[in-house]
């Protein structure tokens, strides 16, 4: 049995059961009395988009704007899609951020808001707060980055410095709303997912100033003085669960992380193959969850419990990095090195790391695969997994030995999909 391309072929069919294309249409209301505006921002917004149109009347109004990453794009006829800056905000997603809230700020309660949110929204949708220019807000977001925050807590942040996202979408729309959402964070609250532009924001000011303090990231001055003065009480905070603007609002969220770990669980056990689903939660720094995933998988090798070989198990969720090296590397292939420091040579594991969306990180690739010669042919080229992994270069060691994922844009996000193979 060739385990590589078990693994690969899993990782598709967790990726196609995030599929908008698949997926969005059951989700869809009737036309409304008067017009249809589509907008939204992330990684899946092209592809989201796309099956609205495909879904939607002929003769029924439809027009709208999102927002997707560079290269993420699709053709679509009646709604227009805009590529901009992520992880890092740009002045494309800026300017059709500030035109999405123009056409919202125009329907009429006659009309339909289709909200579409996927992750990486958070820096797509960037319309930040007067005071707050572009320059400033990249600065925070690269330290954010850096600094090993959860995307949970980072998007705290990025909600008190946007003028859309933290439900001021909603805000500014007298028409009804539908937000389909495809889920990137751990737990799926459509409050954190691209910084939820429709949804009621339970955060404060001062939750915002306690994750910058936290994480030791020094904000540009006008970010901190925005802030501050949302502390004291002179900016408006973001509106609250049980805002009556909400009684119009309905956020879904239509696929999930656990979907798709389910998805691949159902692919091993057609194939013989036990599966484990150890959660899609899974956050903490990459390599350190590394550590607990070898201790578990060395159990099972050498002495058959908690489980029995052949086993695949399964986690889900957003490991971090914090960076202290200069090299290349995602959480995924960050995981994947600290599993070969650990595992070694031990015969019989095979193991996977990939982001959903076909990024890791920053880098052209979706993850990488661990095999049980991977140290062995690594040290054939002189290369120490260790000493990559303290330099956060896990994608040049996966590189060298050809065993990077790289599938291109899978304009769907729902996070990484881990797999252990041991058999």
């Amino acid at each position: 049995m060739d385990y590589k391309e078990l693994l690969l072929a899993s990782f598709q069919e967790a990726v196609a059961a995030a599929d908008p294309l698949k997926i969005v249409a059951a989700h869809l209301p009737p036309p409304p009395k008067g017009k249809t505006l589509v907008v939204g921002a992330g990684k899946a917004a092209a592809s989201m988009a796309r099956a609205v149109e495909l879904a939607w009347p002929a003769s029924a109004s439809l027009e709208g704007l999102v927002v997707t990453r560079y290269a993420h794009g699709l053709p679509t006829a009646r709604v227009t899609v805009v590529e901009a800056g992520h992880p890092v905000p740009d002045d494309a997603g800026e300017k059709a951020a500030a035109e999405i809230a123009h056409r919202v700020s125009t329907l009429t309660e006659d009309d339909l808001l289709i909200a579409l949110v996927s992750g990486g929204g958070s820096s797509l949708l960037s319309l930040p707060v007067a005071g707050v220019d572009m320059a400033d807000l990249k600065a925070v977001t690269k330290s954010l980055l850096k600094s090993g925050a959860p995307i949970t807590e980072m998007n705290i942040v990025r909600k008190h410095l946007s003028r859309i996202q933290g439900g001021w979408l909603a805000c500014a729309c007298r028409a009804p709303v539908l937000t389909l959402i495809v889920s990137d964070v751990t737990g799926d609250d459509p409050s954190a997912i691209a910084s939820g532009p429709t949804c009621p924001d339970p955060s404060t000011y001062q939750d915002a100033l306690a994750v910058l303090q936290r994480y030791e990231v020094v904000a540009p001055a006008s970010v901190q003085r925005h802030l501050e003065s949302g502390a004291a009480g002179q900016v408006k905070e973001t509106p609250k669960p049980g805002d009556p603007l909400f009684a119009r609002v309905r956020n879904h969220v239509i696929a999930t992380a656990h979907q798709s770990l389910e998805a691949g669980a159902a692919f091993f056990r057609s194939r013989g193959i036990t599966p484990v689903v150890l959660g899609d939660t899974v956050t903490g720094e990459a390599a350190e969850v590394a550590k607990v995933y070898a201790a578990l998988v060395k159990e099972t090798r050498l002495h058959q419990q908690p489980f029995k070989a052949p086993v695949a198990l399964i986690s889900g969720g957003e490991c971090t990095v914090t960076v202290r090296g200069t090299g290349r590397g995602g959480r995924c292939v960050e995981f994947l090195a600290s599993l070969a420091v650990e595992l070694g040579d031990m015969p019989g594991v095979y193991a996977m790391a990939a982001d959903t969306d076909g990024i890791d990180g920053t880098e052209d690739n979706a993850g990488a695969i661990l095999t049980p010669d991977t140290r062995a042919r690594a040290e054939g080229k002189g290369l120490s997994a260790q000493k990559m992994l303290a330099n956060n270069d896990g994608y040049s060691y996966f590189a060298a030995l050809g065993d990077l994922i790289i599938t291109g844009p899978t304009r769907t996000n729902v996070n990484d999909y881990r797999v252990i193979l041991v058999v």
